[in-house]
């Protein structure tokens, strides 16, 4: 077992967690967030019009970062939008990315050679882990997805 294996299953779990309450859904009808004031240092939440989305890139994909930021070291978790017919070219990322499909389907390849036809469909509520260093492209067909990502960046060599 390796020194990242604890790492992976906590990040894991917690990923799995957070994506099952969100596929979860559903509407309140009892007391609402308006109605009722938590203890801010117990518990934070956003409502769904609360999620701080950026704004839409050249290619239509938004961002939003509910907890840390994937570009600093350190635990991440980071909703990512995709409008229709929209891919990634083949890449890789320095540390281990756990994702949960929340919307639509995301449709996922490996290898250097990008290729539409040779990738998976993953509908919604699927888990998936990206793997350090390894070649991977991704993207959405006709009804666009949304995904949740979350890792570890590694700090800075010293």
């Amino acid at each position: 077992m390796s020194t990242q294996d604890p790492v992976r299953f906590t990040v894991r779990e917690l990923l799995l967690t957070a994506g099952i309450a969100l596929l979860a859904g559903g509407s309140v009808s009892d007391a609402s967030a308006a109605e009722v004031n938590l203890d801010p240092a117990a518990r934070d939440y956003k409502l769904p019009d609360q999620i701080p989305w950026s704004k839409p890139s050249a290619s239509g994909t938004q961002s939003a970062n509910l907890v840390g930021n994937p570009s600093k070291p350190g635990f991440y978790i980071q909703m990512l939008k995709r409008p229709p017919n929209n891919w990634s070219g083949p890449h890789k990322h320095d540390h281990d990315r756990f994702i949960v499909v929340l919307e639509g389907a995301m449709w996922a390849g490996t290898g250097d050679d990008f290729d539409k036809e040779k990738t998976v469909g993953l509908p919604k509520g699927s888990f998936m882990t990206d793997f350090a260093g390894k070649i991977h492209y991704d993207g959405s067909k006709a009804e666009g997805l949304t995904i949740m990502i979350s890792g570890v960046v590694p700090p800075k060599a010293a």
